[in-house]
């Protein structure tokens, strides 16, 4: 089933897709919504960002490569950070290069939603508890992320959240594998199978930490081959069995660098 959010009628509004048309739910089927008599051609429409999280947790250098271009150690337990929901952006639109980064970074990632509420869980019940997967670019102000050494500022600003284009949620969990195209050429390639702490471990550790909530989104990590992004760019991030995520770049690099 393939899950949306778009905007309809100037109401964001939820949905299941069929093939070329789209049912309308009262409220996110993850959420106890239900499915309404109304339906509209899927041709056209404007998708949202596909959930609505109270977080959005994502993982740190979970492939051994991605540590290595970037010149750091593998960490020893899952390095989480957090991006505000703010962040987060629907498919088709652009990423806002802010002018005071001189480099901001693509970062194709597989990420999860929360479909039950968990707290303490173990990693053989992790996946019962991820009502679906979806696709997520964890766009990165390199720059100013070193310059903070700390994640929020570098990878916080609007627009450096983009995710969708749905919610799959009819997928195999050891088959998952993501790939990063920019202007059409490969970028990032790699499969769940190379993470280095993989789904079960990530979600029950996380939720050891804080209790995760229903629509919460968990982002399990890039591969190796991030790269600048420049304006006129076009994205794509395909997560396979799950769909591919479009956006643009626009704005511009000022250089003009504020700390």
């Amino acid at each position: 089933m393939k899950v949306v959010r778009l905007k309809w009628q100037e109401k964001a509004r939820w949905g299941v897709k069929h093939g070329d048309m789209i049912t309308l739910w009262t409220s996110a089927p993850y959420a106890n919504g239900e499915p309404t008599e109304e339906m509209i051609p899927w041709d056209g429409v404007e998708l949202l960002a596909p959930c609505e999280p109270s977080k959005v947790v994502c993982v740190g250098r979970n492939y051994a490569a991605h540590a290595a271009e970037l010149g750091n150690d593998v960490p020893e337990i899952p390095l989480l950070f957090l991006k505000p929901p703010s962040s987060l952006m629907g498919p088709d639109e652009a990423v806002v290069l802010p002018g005071i980064s001189e480099r901001v970074d693509f970062e194709g990632e597989i990420a999860l939603v929360v479909g039950k509420k968990a707290k303490g869980i173990r990693p053989e019940d992790a996946w019962e508890y991820v009502y679906g997967v979806t696709c997520f670019d964890d766009v990165t102000a390199r720059d100013l992320q070193k310059a903070d050494k700390t994640f929020t500022r570098g990878k916080g600003f609007d627009s450096f959240g983009p995710c969708g284009p749905w919610i799959e949620t009819e997928f195999s969990p050891g088959g998952l594998h993501v790939e990063t195209r920019v202007n059409g050429v490969v970028r990032q390639s790699a499969s769940v199978e190379q993470m280095i702490f993989p789904v079960d471990v990530v979600v029950s550790y996380i939720s050891s930490i804080m209790t995760l909530e229903v629509g919460d989104l968990i982002v399990t990590g890039t591969p190796e081959g991030v790269g600048p992004l420049y304006p006129g760019d076009a994205v794509e991030i395909e997560v396979t069995g799950v769909g591919i995520l479009k956006h643009g770049v626009q704005g511009s690099i000022s250089g003009k660098e504020i700390l």
